[in-house]
C-alpha cells in the first residue's frame, strides 16, 4: 500500500459513484493485543459485503484522512486513513495504520463481493 494521495483516492472514490458496490469496513483499537493488558478496553467494528450505492464521496483532512460516502439516508465514513491501493481487481483498499504500523481502520470498496 502507498501513503494516501488525495487526488488519486478522490478519483477512485468518484469512479464508484452511483454504482451498486460492496463495502468492507473494519475498526480496531487493539482487539488483537488486549490480552497483554487486562485493564485495556478493546473495541472494534466489522462489516463485510454491505451492499450500498453512494451519491457523493469525499476524502478530507491533512493526514490521517477521513473518507465519507453519502448514501440516501446518511453517511458511511472511516477516519484515520493513511494508506491506499487499487488492486488488480479494481477494488479500492483504504487503511489506517497506527504509529506502530498496526491496522486501526480499513475501508474497502468493490463492484463484486469480497471473498
Amino acid at each position: 500500500m502507498d501513503p494516501v494521495n488525495i487526488q488519486s483516492v478522490q478519483e477512485a472514490l468518484d469512479g464508484f459513484l452511483n454504482k451498486e458496490v460492496y463495502v468492507h469496513l473494519e475498526t480496531t483499537n487493539g482487539a488483537y493485543a488486549s490480552h497483554h493488558n487486562e485493564k485495556f478496553f478493546s473495541a472494534g467494528a466489522y462489516m463485510r459485503n454491505a451492499n450500498i450505492t453512494y451519491e457523493r464521496a469525499k476524502i478530507t483532512g491533512d493526514g490521517p484522512y477521513r473518507v465519507g460516502l453519502k448514501i440516501p439516508f446518511g453517511w458511511v465514513y472511516a477516519e484515520g486513513i493513511t494508506h491506499y491501493e487499487i488492486d488488480a481487481k479494481g477494488r479500492l483498499l483504504l487503511a489506517g495504520h497506527d504509529f506502530d504500523g498496526k491496522l486501526a481502520v480499513a475501508l474497502q470498496i468493490s463492484l463484486t463481493p469480497f471473498e
